[in-house]
C-alpha cells in the first residue's frame, strides 16, 4: 500500500551541512502560503525569526506545544512537528529531520507527517540519506533528491579535554557529565556554553548565542545539537559513546555518531571529529563510514494508528493497539500518553468519559507532556485534575492553576532548582496554550511565558556564572575583533576591558586577576596579547626618560615613575652591580635591549654621581705608597675606614701627604678616616645597598631601616642586635656600647673632650671650663649629651666603649649650723676684747636664728622621711692612665710630708682620695655625731675621731690619747687653706658668711 498524495512530493536527503533546511525555506517562501514542521521548539523559533525578518512578522505564525503567535492574516506557518496545524491548507508543506521517525517516543508523529501531511502544490520531506530506501517503499511516487555535503569531515583521534582546539563542541550524554566537563573547561580554558535538551529554548538560545558571538570557544552539549542547530563548530569531540535512550543504556549507532559529528564544519569550511574523556578510539571501519557518510539504511519506521476510535475508552485503547499493515512500519511501544490513558481509565476521569466527545477530550488531556519526568502516577494525577475541571466546570479551576504557577514564580536557586521550576512551568504553559481550557487563556499564556522567560534568564545567568569566566570571553573577542575598545588602565595599574577586570600591570609585568576557580591556562596568553601594545609603548617612553624619573630603593628595586622595572643584582665588584629588567615575555627583542641599555646608563650615572669622591680614591693620581693604599681602602670601604685598621700606615704619613689627601676630601679623625661628603643621606643609602648586595643580601635586617635613620639626622640611636655591625659602619655610624653614633658626631665629641683632658685646673687662669676635672679627667656636660642625643647609662656605655674609665666619689657636705657660728664668733670677739654691744648681739642672734630656720626648711629632712640618696662625683679618665697621677703645681709631695701648722688641712687631704678635690671644710657632720665641740679647740674629723688642741691634753678633761708620744699634730699639719668659700648670693650660707664678716665699730 502507499500513502498520501503524490503530487509534487520530494524527499531532499543527504548528510548534515547540505543546506536542506535552507532549501525548504526558500521553496516555501516562493509560494503564496506555506508550512514547515521542525523537530525542536528551539529550531522552530530560529526559523520563525529568519522568515519574519524577511517578509514581516505579520505574515508569519509560530505554533509549538508551549507557544502560539498567530497573526490574523498569517500566510506562513512555522511549527514543531507535533503542533503542525494540518487543518490549515497551504501551498507548500515541509517536514524536517524525517529520520526522527525511528525514535521510540516521537517517531510515530514524524511517520504520520511523512505519510499524511501534504501541501496543495508541493511537499518536501527533509532528512538523512539513510531514509531513501524506506521512502521508496512507502512513497514510491516521491522524487528523491540527494544533496552532497558542502565540506569534508575528518577524524583526528583522541585528545585530552583540556587540549581540545578552539570552536569545539564536546558531546556527552548526561547532565552530570556535561556539568563536569564544563567545570574543567572553565578552569583550563576559560569557560564554555552548555546546550542540553532539558534546558528551556530561551536558555538554550542564550547559551548558543554566547558561543556564536565568541564569548566562549567551547560548547558542551548532549546529542541535542545533532538536529537542526546551525553552529560555528570546527571540531566535535565525543566524551562518551553510550547513551540512555529512555529505556536502556546502549552504544550509539554509526548513524547517530554521524548526525552529531556532522555539526563540525559549516557551509564550505571543513570539520573534524574525535574522541576525548571516557570515549574509546573509533575503529577504522567506523571512521570510514563517518567520513564518507555511509550508514545502514532505515528499514522500519515507528507507527501508531492515526484513525482512533473515541466511542469509549476501551475502543480508544484498542485502536491505539492496532498494528500496521505495512512491513516498513512497526507499532510504537507504549508511549507516555497511552500510559496516562490507562491510569485515567481506572479513576474518576474514566467514569466521566461517557461519550465520544469526552473520550476525545480525555485523549487530548493525556497529551500533556511530562516535562518533569516524574512517575506516571504523579503525572496522571495532574491530567486527572485538568480533565475533571474541564468536564465539570468547562475550564481548569483558576485558583488551582494560580497556585501551581505561583510555586514556579521564583527565580532564586541553583541550576538544578531553576531547571526543575522551568520544567514545571512548561507544563502550565502547554495547558495555557491549549484552546478553550482556561477562562482567560490570554492572561495565563502571558503569565506563564513571563515566568518561563525569567526563569530561563536566571538559569542562563547561573550557567554563565558557573561555567564561564567573563574576563576570558571578553579577551577572546578582543583578540578576534581588533575594532573593540582598547583596554583601560587606571592610576593603580588595573586593566579593564568592557568593564571586566583583566589584571594589573606594573612596569613591564602583567599580573592576571585571580578568580575563585583559579586562572585558566589560556587566559594569561590572551591577556598578554591584549597588554602587549601597552608594554611596547612603555618601553619606548622609558628609553627616552630623564634620570629624574628613576629611583633605586632600599629593597633593591629600580622604579620608573613609581613602578618597578628592574632589580639590582650583585656584580663583579662592589661599585659595578648588575641590573635585571623585570618584564614579561611581551617585552623582547629591540625593545628589551633599549630598556636594558637605558637603565644601565642611569645606574652608572647614579653611582658615579653619588659616590664621586669615593670612586676618585680608587686610583688617586697624586698619591703613592702608604697614602695610595689608604685611599684605595677608603674606596673599597665606601668612604669610611676605622683609624685603628690603618694606624701604622697613618703614622708614616707626613704633613704634605696628608694635605694632598685632605684635598681629595679625606678627613683624619680620632676614630675614623672618612670622606665627609659621602656621609650625606643619598650616598649613604646607595652605599648600604651596594654593601648589602655583596654581604648578606638586600633583604637582611637594617638595609631598609638605616637609610631612614640617616635621613632623619639622628646623631645616635639604640643598636639592634639583629643588624650586622658592619652595616652600621657603612651607614656612617660606629657601634659604641648600647648605641650607634654617627662618626662625624663622634669626632666632634672627641674635639670637646680633648682640651678638657689636657687642662690643668690649678694652672688655668680664671674659672675652669665646664667639664674640667683634675688629674687629666673630665666630667660629662650638657653639651656632650645634647650632641649625642642621649645621657645616663647609654652615654656612659659610649664612653666606656671608647676606652674611657669612670671614677665615682661620694660627695660629702657638712655645713656649720648658723647659731653655733654666731656663738663661736661672739666668744672669739670676747677674747679679743672687741665684743659688740648688747643690741648688736641681740640683732645678730635674731638674724642667725632666721637663717638657721631657713636652712632647716631648705635642707633638713622632714621627720620620719627616708634619708636622701648619696651623691657622687663622676670623673672620666682616658684608658691606660692612672687617675692618681694628678699634677699639683707641677710636683707631688711625699705621702707623709706635712707642712708646719697645717695639720687640719693635711688631715683633710689625707682623708680624700688622690686626685680628688678635698671636701668642703664647712660641710655638715653626719646625723647623730655628738663628738664635735664648738669650743674652737678643734674641727670635726671625717673619720669620726676626736681632735686635740695641745699635746698631751684632752679637751674637756678627757684623758689624752696614748701612742704617738711627742707627736704634735698642730705643728706637723700642713698650713690651712685661707681662701674663703664662695656661696650663691641667694643661699642661706651667704647670709651667715656676711654675718661672720661683720667688724666692730
Amino acid at each position: 500500500m502507499t500513502f498520501g498524495n503524490s503530487q509534487s512530493l520530494k524527499a531532499i536527503l543527504g548528510p548534515t551541512n547540505t543546506g536542506k533546511t535552507f532549501f525548504a525555506i526558500e521553496r516555501m517562501l516562493a509560494h503564496r502560503s506555506g508550512m514547515i514542521g521542525l523537530p525542536l521548539r528551539l529550531l522552530a523559533r530560529e526559523v520563525y525569526h529568519k522568515v519574519a525578518d524577511r517578509i514581516g512578522a505579520q505574515n508569519v505564525a509560530l505554533v509549538t506545544g508551549e507557544e502560539r503567535i498567530v497573526p490574523p492574516k498569517a500566510r506562513y506557518w512555522v511549527a514543531t512537528v507535533e503542533a503542525m496545524p494540518l487543518d490549515v491548507p497551504v501551498e507548500c508543506l515541509a517536514v524536517d529531520e524525517i529520520q526522527v521517525a525511528t525514535d521510540f517516543d516521537r517517531g510515530h508523529l514524524f511517520t504520520n507527517r511523512i505519510l499524511h501531511a501534504r501541501g496543495l502544490s508541493e511537499t518536501l520531506l527533509l532528512g538523512a540519506a539513510t531514509m531513501a530506501p524506506v521512502i521508496r517503499t512507502l512513497l514510491p511516487a516521491a522524487e528523491i533528491i540527494h544533496r552532497p555535503r558542502f565540506s569534508e569531515l575528518t577524524y583526528t583521534g583522541s585528545k585530552k579535554i583540556s587540549r581540545q582546539p578552539r570552536r569545539t563542541a564536546i558531546v556527552a550524554f548526561s547532565a552530570s557529565q556535561v556539568y563536569a566537563i564544563a567545570e574543567l573547561i572553565r578552569r583550563e580554558r576559560g569557560g564554555a556554553a552548555v546546550v542540553m535538551g532539558a534546558l528551556s529554548p530561551r536558555t538554550r538560545n542564550a547559551q548558543v548565542d554566547m558561543y556564536q558571538n565568541g564569548d566562549v570557544d567551547f560548547l558542551i552539549a548532549t546529542d541535542a545539537i545533532g538536529m537542526g542547530l546551525n553552529l560555528d563548530v570546527k571540531h566535535v569531540a565525543f566524551a562518551d559513546d553510550r547513551k540512555f535512550d529512555g529505556h536502556q543504556t546502549r552504544p550509539l549507532t554509526p548513524a547517530e555518531f554521524g548526525q552529531i559529528a556532522g555539526r563540525a564544519g559549516r557551509h564550505m569550511h571543513n570539520g573534524t571529529f574525535g574522541v576525548t574523556g571516557n570515549a574509546g578510539g573509533f575503529d577504522e571501519e567506523l571512521v570510514v563510514r563517518l567520513e564518507s557518510h555511509d550508514f545502514e539504511p532505515v528499514r522500519v519506521l515507528q507507527w501508531r494508528n492515526p484513525e482512533l476510535d473515541f466511542s469509549s475508552i476501551d475502543a480508544l485503547g484498542r485502536s491505539l493497539d492496532a498494528t500496521p499493515r505495512h512491513n516498513s512500519l512497526t507499532r510504537v511501544p507504549i508511549a507516555t500518553d497511552q500510559h496516562a490513558l490507562e491510569f485515567l481509565a481506572r479513576n474518576e476521569a474514566g467514569r466521566l468519559a461517557t461519550n465520544a466527545a469526552a473520550v476525545q477530550l480525555l485523549w487530548e488531556c493525556c497529551g500533556i507532556p511530562d516535562y518533569r519526568d516524574i512517575s506516571p502516577a504523579q503525572h496522571g494525577e495532574i491530567i486527572t485534575r485538568v480533565f475533571v475541571d474541564l468536564m465539570r466546570k468547562g475550564a481548569v479551576d483558576a485558583d488551582w492553576i494560580a497556585e501551581q504557577v505561583r510555586f514556579c514564580d521564583n527565580a532564586s536557586g541553583d541550576i538544578d532548582t531553576l531547571s526543575n521550576r522551568i520544567r514545571q512551568i512548561r507544563t502550565w504553559t502547554f495547558v495555557a496554550n491549549h484552546r478553550n481550557w482556561l477562562e482567560d487563556p490570554t492572561h495565563w499564556r502571558e503569565k506563564t511565558r513571563d515566568i518561563e522567560d525569567r526563569l530561563s534568564d536566571a538559569l542562563h545567568e547561573r550557567l554563565t556564572q558557573r561555567f564561564v569566566d567573563r574576563r576570558t570571553s571578553v579577551l577572546m573577542r578582543h583578540l578576534r575583533d581588533r575594532s573593540m575598545a582598547t583596554p583601560e588602565i587606571n592610576d593603580r595599574g588595573e586593566i579593564s576591558l568592557e568593564g571586566h577586570l583583566i589584571g594589573s600591570i606594573e612596569g613591564f609585568r602583567f599580573t592576571l586577576a585571580r578568580s575563585e576557580e583559579g586562572d585558566a591556562k589560556g587566559l594569561r596568553n590572551a591577556a598578554s596579547q591584549v597588554v602587549a601594545p601597552e608594554i611596547a609603548k612603555r618601553a619606548e617612553r622609558l628609553a627616552g626618560a630623564p634620570n629624574e624619573e628613576f629611583l633605586l630603593a632600599t629593597d633593591g628595586y629600580v622604579r620608573w615613575r613609581g613602578e618597578v622595572v628592574a632589580n639590582l643584582a650583585e656584580g663583579e665588584t662592589l661599585l659595578t652591580p648588575r641590573l635585571i629588567v623585570l618584564a614579561d615575555d611581551s617585552l623582547t627583542g629591540p625593545e628589551l635591549e633599549r630598556v636594558q641599555e637605558r637603565l644601565n646608563l642611569w645606574l652608572r650615572h647614579t653611582i658615579n654621581t653619588q659616590l664621586e669622591p669615593v670612586i676618585a680614591l680608587s686610583e688617586p693620581a697624586d698619591l703613592d705608597g702608604a697614602a695610595r693604599g689608604i685611599a684605595f681602602q677608603l674606596s673599597e670601604n665606601l668612604g669610611l675606614l676605622p683609624r685603628a685598621a690603618v694606624a701604622e700606615e697613618v703614622k708614616g704619613l707626613d704633613q704634605d701627604v696628608r694635605a694632598k689627601m685632605r684635598k681629595l676630601g679625606v678627613k683624619f679623625g680620632a676614630y675614623h678616616i672618612y670622606v665627609p661628603a659621602s656621609l650625606k643621606p643619598a650616598p649613604r643609602e646607595l652605599a648600604i645597598i651596594l654593601f648589602a648586595l655583596k654581604s648578606g643580601g638586600i633583604r637582611q635586617p637594617g638595609v631598609s631601616e638605616l637609610p631612614q635613620i640617616v635621613l632623619s639626622g639622628r646623631t645616635s640611636f639604640l643598636v639592634d642586635p639583629e643588624v650586622d655591625t658592619k652595616l652600621y659602619e657603612v651607614a656612617g655610624f660606629k657601634v659604641a656600647g648600647k648605641r650607634a653614633v654617627r662618626v662625624d658626631i663622634l669626632e666632634r665629641l672627641a674635639d670637646i673632650i680633648r682640651p678638657l683632658i689636657a687642662l690643668d685646673p690649678k694652672k688655668h687662669p680664671g674659672e675652669p671650663p665646664a667639664g674640667a676635672a683634675e688629674g687629666n679627667g673630665f666630667r660629662v656636660t650638657v653639651e656632650m649629651t645634647s650632641l649625642l642625643g642621649t645621657a645616663g647609662e647609654d652615654f656612659a656605655s659610649i664612653l666606656t666603649s671608647l676606652g674611657y674609665r669612670l671614677r665615682r666619689t661620694p660627695k660629702v657636705t657638712a655645713p656649720v649650723p648658723a647659731a653655733e657660728a654666731v656663738i663661736n664668733e661672739e666668744a672669739q670677739d670676747a677674747v679679743e676684747g672687741a665684743a659688740p654691744s648688747h643690741a648688736e648681739a641681740a640683732s645678730k642672734l635674731e638674724e642667725a636664728a632666721a637663717v638657721e630656720a631657713a636652712t632647716a626648711d631648705l635642707g633638713a629632712p622632714a621627720p620620719g622621711a627616708a634619708p636622701a640618696e648619696p651623691e657622687f662625683d663622676e670623673i672620666w679618665f682616658p684608658g691606660g692612665r692612672r687617675p692618681d697621677n694628678a699634677r699639683h703645681d707641677g710636683k707631688r709631695f711625699p705621702p707623709r710630708q706635712r707642712r708646719e701648722g697645717d695639720g687640719a688641712a693635711a688631715a683633710g687631704a689625707a682623708s680624700a682620695e688622690p686626685g680628688m678635690r678635698p671636701a668642703h671644710r664647712h660641710g655638715p657632720p653626719p646625723d647623730g655625731d655628738n663628738r664635735q665641740r664648738p669650743n674652737g679647740h678643734g674641727r670635726p674629723r671625717h673619720d669620726g675621731r676626736r681632735q686635740h688642741g695641745e699635746e698631751g691634753k684632752a679637751v674637756e678633761g678627757k684623758p689624752k690619747l696614748s701612742g704617738n708620744k711627742g707627736f704634735d699634730k698642730s705643728q706637723n699639719r700642713p698650713p690651712r687653706d685661707k681662701r674663703e668659700p664662695t656661696y650663691d648670693p641667694d643661699s642661706p650660707f651667704a647670709a651667715l658668711a656676711a654675718l661672720r664678716n661683720l667688724k666692730p665699730e
